[in-house]
């Protein structure tokens, strides 16, 4: 009766046989070599196991064969979007703006969120693009080098300046931020400020966000009348935190049928609160909330924003309702930081930084790229080349070829102008 024998046995055979110094051992496991050489081994095995009255196993007689599978051809593929069934929760959208048919002036809206899976993937489509809001002062304030040089003709006019923005560098929004209002530099009156706010609704016919001082006394105040001036239009207030009144400033909101900027300080919890407090303490509606959890820029705990960004976005498509609404980030955070603004290092024994004219923008599009990946919907941004910049990179990644309307004049202010085109 003929014995049948597996080639692992054999290959124990020949390490047994090699370990008495009667052969070299073989292995079968991780074949290397022409496939006319494993074919050379078949055939070596076959004659080695009918000498001792054995089978050779099928299993080897297929490895052996397929060891070395050539294809003439490359296999076939393509990309389809579809539904990923892991995400059980779409984000919800928000529209920003509104036209005559809505009550306001706007010629422009924007619709953020729906998304049903993070960004960019095939899994399902993007349904509305990443958009850039840029920020306007009530008031010159101190800005960096390469920043300031676009707007130096604008500083004392918001209304100017906004229209600028819109026109010359492509803003999307625009973002007014009322810092005079606050007690420790203008103490500017909160019915003052609301007319910066009407002028700046004048001024473009795009949506706009309306930012306060950070001060917690006197934001409520500034937000509440801002609020008033604007209703109908549809804008954002920025923002309600847990360190004021949010309520005052959430009820306002709501009254004047605005959409509420929820902001927290990178957790995740504080973030839960913070929006389920809005919606059932204020009334916000559902549609009527965009969370801003904080940007830290590149090298000043980025990657802690990243992270806390990421899993709101993934709890939310996840299915935690309370999560499941659209993201801003401060991009302009980036210009805090020293290496976006700075000359040269404050250390002597430091490598060179850098000219920062090109190293400043770079620090707000790196910052704005990196959140772009974690889910980020709304970027408030400073400078037009980054900007323009984070605009067609974001466009690039969603399918489509983004050209910012940037103007002829801005194109050539500056002798930076080229970089953009050098580095993309």
């Amino acid at each position: 009766m003929t014995r049948k024998m597996k080639y692992s046995d054999l290959e124990k055979l020949f390490s047994i046989l090699q370990s008495e110094g009667k052969a070299d051992s073989l292995h079968f496991s991780d074949l290397s070599g022409a496939k006319g050489d494993a074919q050379e081994l078949l055939a070596r095995i076959s004659q080695i196991s009918a000498l001792l009255g054995c089978q050779t196993d099928s299993e080897l007689e297929a490895l052996l064969s397929n060891a070395y599978p050539v294809s003439e051809t490359l296999a076939a593929a393509k990309f389809n979007v579809a539904d990923f069934n892991q995400f059980k929760l779409p984000i919800q959208e928000v529209v920003l703006g509104a036209g005559k048919s809505e009550g306001g002036s706007r010629k422009k809206t924007i619709t953020l969120g729906g998304e049903k899976t993070m960004p960019y993937f095939f899994d399902a489509p993007m349904p509305n693009i990443n958009r850039v809001t840029m920020d306007v002062f009530d008031m010159p304030v101190g800005l960096a080098k390469s920043v300031r040089s676009n707007y130096e003709d604008v500083l004392e006019d918001p209304a100017a300046w906004a229209n600028k923005a819109v026109n010359e560098f492509g803003a999307d929004m625009i973002t007014i931020h009322l810092v005079s209002t606050d007690p420790a530099i203008k103490d500017t009156p909160a019915k003052e400020a609301a007319k910066t706010v009407e002028e700046i609704l004048q001024a473009v016919n795009v949506p706009i966000v309306i930012g306060g001082s950070g001060n917690p006394q006197k934001d409520p105040e500034v937000l509440e009348k801002a609020a008033e001036v604007a209703e109908g239009e549809r804008v954002l207030i920025a923002s309600a935190n847990l360190n004021m009144d949010y309520k005052r400033i959430g009820e306002a909101a709501r009254k004047h049928g605005h959409v509420i900027l929820s902001w927290t300080q990178m957790d995740i919890n504080a973030q839960k609160e913070l929006n389920r407090k809005l919606f059932r303490q204020c009334g916000i509606a559902s549609d009527g909330l965009i969370m801003d959890p904080t940007t830290a820029a590149l090298g000043y705990g980025l990657d802690y924003a990243y992270s806390n960004m990421e899993r709101i976005r993934m709890s939310g498509l996840s299915g935690d309702a309370e999560l499941a609404y659209p993201l801003s980030s401060g991009t302009t955070n980036a210009w805090g930081a020293r290496e976006s603004w700075l000359i040269n290092s404050p250390q002597s024994q430091d490598s060179d930084w850098g000219d920062r004219e090109y190293r400043g923008p770079i620090w707000e599009i790196i910052t704005g790229m990196t959140l772009a990946l974690a889910g980020n919907d709304l970027f408030m941004m400073m400078h037009p080349k980054a900007v323009q910049f984070l605009k067609e990179f974001t466009g690039m990644l969603g399918g489509s070829a983004v050209k910012t309307d940037v103007s002829e004049a801005a194109e050539n202010k500056s002798n930076y102008d080229d970089w953009l085109t050098e580095v993309y």
